[in-house]
């Protein structure tokens, strides 16, 4: 089954070599791993005991030897310090793994002639727009997390390298820890939830994610031509993250999975040492102009976590 509408075109067919992928075993990373790729076409993922992320040297050295005697024909980066409200205090560690691997690596494209693609996300904006976040929006972000990864799209724009920068917000999937598998834990030992009602996005399915950097990176090695710069993509829709929990708890009950009541609370009521944006809620303008790429509801990558986490509707 296809989760979003690629039209990807005739080039993505005669794509070939090796792929560097990065964060082997974050969400992106697994279903980066899970997906079916074009003969001719290899991914090798890494993770943190491959390669130090904060080793600019050796981040070089890696990109540059290649694999198995093979050079890399295009490197996707989806490994970020993501602890949010640790980064707060975690700053240096925050900026080495967000913004200066991202500049290790566009630099080693560069010098390879190879195409990176960079994942970045919503919080680089205040989240004080109303409406969904375009490409070229100004970026103001709130915190250290947002303020690193926005050093990386800068030091990515400035590098050299042929790039795509992706934006996304909200990612969950079946794997590592998420909002999605946090409520169902939650939910299985109480009855009732309190979460934030004054937080609007859109969530990302990582399997989504993953197909949506796949046409792109495809596209971005077999045609020189094929566009570059900065995109958004997250799964279509809209909704608070009580009204996700709501949504969560709504498809996992048909499926004979933990439910619980959702409170309706202000973000103020759950105080966090980083702030979030207000509005997460991405334009895909851009992505499908360039694309092709139109996402899918959200509801319905939801699904699709659930039928793998619980098992299908009963």
């Amino acid at each position: 089954m296809s989760n979003v509408d690629t039209s990807m075109n005739r080039h993505s067919d005669t794509a070939r070599g090796v792929i560097l992928v990065t964060g082997a075993n974050g969400q992106l990373g697994t279903e980066l791993q899970r997906l079916t790729w074009p003969a001719g076409v290899q991914v090798v993922a890494i993770g943190v005991a491959d390669l130090d992320l904060t080793d600019a040297a050796a981040i070089g050295q890696y990109v540059a030897v290649g694999h198995n005697g093979q050079r890399f024909a295009a490197v996707i980066n989806g490994a970020a310090y993501t602890a949010v409200d640790k980064a707060e205090s975690d700053l240096v560690t925050a900026w080495a793994v967000n913004a200066m691997a991202p500049a290790a690596f566009g630099k080693a494209c560069a010098d390879a002639n190879i195409p990176l693609v960079q994942v970045s996300t919503d919080y680089v904006f205040a989240g004080d727009k109303t409406g969904a976040w375009e490409v070229d929006d100004a970026v103001a972000p709130l915190g250290v997390y947002g303020a690193s990864k926005l050093g990386g799209e800068l030091a990515v724009r400035t590098s050299g390298a042929r790039h795509v920068i992706v934006r996304t917000a909200w990612v969950v999937s079946a794997h590592s820890n998420n909002f999605v598998k946090t409520m169902l834990r939650v939910a299985a030992t109480n009855p009732s939830v309190r979460v934030a009602d004054d937080q609007r996005g859109s969530p990302t399915g990582a399997a989504d994610l993953a197909q949506a950097l796949q046409t792109i990176t495809l596209r971005l090695i077999a045609d020189a031509d094929a566009p570059t710069g900065t995109f958004h993509f997250s799964n279509a829709g809209k909704i608070t993250w009580a009204g996700f929990a709501r949504e969560i708890f709504r498809q996992s009950a048909k499926r004979g999975g933990a439910s619980a009541e959702v409170t309706r609370i202000t973000t103020a009521e759950y105080p966090t040492p980083a702030k979030r944006p207000a509005n997460s809620l991405l334009s895909h303008k851009a992505i499908g102009a360039a694309y092709g790429i139109q996402p899918r509801p959200w509801q319905d990558a939801l699904g699709d976590i659930l039928d793998e986490l619980i098992g299908d509707v009963k």
